[in-house]
């Protein structure tokens, strides 16, 4: 029996490490889906003056455009939270320059992560983990 219940127990050991991993990487992919959304909004501002989105489902309905605009095709919910609430990441405009989610757990991954134009840094808890949109820098015009 006490063989049996070891077994057991680095089965379930060994299934929610693989589950907390697999919420994880989905955490990871959402994350970037929702920096290259904020990202396209920011980027396709009509006129001169770049707006940030108000709220996630500016993201999802774009209203700026006489016709449908979707930058993202829903609004997802945090896998590692298990909820529909994030951290909001606030622009200087006071819109959404990105978000992160709310658990302090500790992710299976601390080491810092680059994808591309995205940077995480070093985390101690999936908190610690903002998903920011970063504009590219505006060249100023050449002085004459």
């Amino acid at each position: 029996m006490f063989i049996l219940a070891l077994s057991t127990q680095g089965v379930m050991t060994y299934v929610s490490q693989q589950a907390q991993r697999d919420r994880e990487e989905e955490l990871l992919r959402i994350g970037q889906a929702y920096v290259q959304a904020i990202g396209s909004y920011y980027e396709s501002s009509p006129g001169s003056v770049k707006k940030w989105p108000r709220s996630l489902e500016d993201l999802t309905d774009d209203k700026r455009f006489v016709g449908i605009k979707r930058h993202l095709r829903e609004v997802y919910s945090d896998p590692v939270a298990r909820s529909s609430a994030w951290g909001i990441v606030p622009s200087s405009d006071g819109g959404i320059a990105g978000l992160h989610s709310l658990s302090d757990l500790r992710p299976l991954r601390t080491a810092a992560m680059e994808f591309g134009a995205l940077v995480l840094p070093p985390a101690g808890r999936y908190a610690d983990w903002q998903f920011v949109y970063q504009p590219p820098p505006t060249v100023p015009p050449p002085k004459r």
